[in-house]
C-alpha cells in the first residue's frame, strides 16, 4: 500500500472542486474578505462559507475575523507538499519513459 499523507489527501480533495480552485486563484492575488470571494460565484454566502471551511481544513487558506469582516489569505507554503509529491511522480514517470525509449531504440537495431 502506498504511503499516504492525510494532509496531502485533504489538499487534493479541497482542490478537486472548481469553486475552491477559483477561490484559491483569487486569493493568490492577495487577501480578500468573504463577500469579495463570493461576488464572482453564483451561490449563496453559506455555500461559499462551506467551501472556505474545506480550504481551511486543508491548510491552504486561513481566515481571520475582525468585527464583522472575515478576511481570507492563502498559505503558499502549504502548496510545497503537493508540489513535492507531483515532482516525485513526474520524475518516476520520466524515468520509466526514458527506459522505454531506450528499450525501443535497442529493439529497432
Amino acid at each position: 500500500m502506498p504511503k499516504r499523507s492525510e494532509s496531502l489527501d485533504r489538499m487534493f480533495s479541497a482542490l478537486a472542486d472548481p469553486t475552491r480552485r477559483a477561490m484559491v486563484e483569487r486569493l493568490a492575488r492577495g487577501p480578500a474578505n468573504v463577500s469579495d470571494l463570493a461576488k464572482p460565484l453564483n451561490m449563496s454566502l453559506p455555500a461559499v462559507m462551506q467551501h472556505l471551511q474545506t480550504l481551511e481544513r486543508s491548510g491552504l487558506v486561513t481566515s481571520r475575523k475582525i468585527g464583522r469582516v472575515r478576511t481570507c489569505r492563502i498559505q503558499p507554503k502549504r502548496f510545497d507538499a503537493a508540489q513535492a509529491w507531483l515532482a516525485r511522480q513526474r520524475a518516476h514517470w520520466e524515468a520509466r519513459f526514458d527506459r522505454l525509449d531506450a528499450f525501443l531504440e535497442k529493439s529497432e537495431d
